[in-house]
């Protein structure tokens, strides 16, 4: 079985660079406390990198 994340925006998008803001936008998360399920795999890990700072991520099996 293959492991996903939960994603959820904590942090507001006004003061963050624009490559921070386009990541969050490609991975579908418009508003603060919106959620979505990724898969776990390389690309998904590095866009989570980049803005680990202003998400929580939970582990879904």
């Amino acid at each position: 079985m293959s492991k996903k994340f939960q994603v959820t925006l904590k942090k507001s998008l006004i003061a963050c660079p624009p490559t921070q803001r386009l990541t969050i936008k490609g991975l579908g998360l418009r508003k603060i406390n919106s959620s979505i399920e990724l898969a776990d795999n390389a690309a998904n890990r590095g866009q989570l990198f980049k803005i680990q700072h202003m998400v929580e991520i939970k582990v879904v099996k």
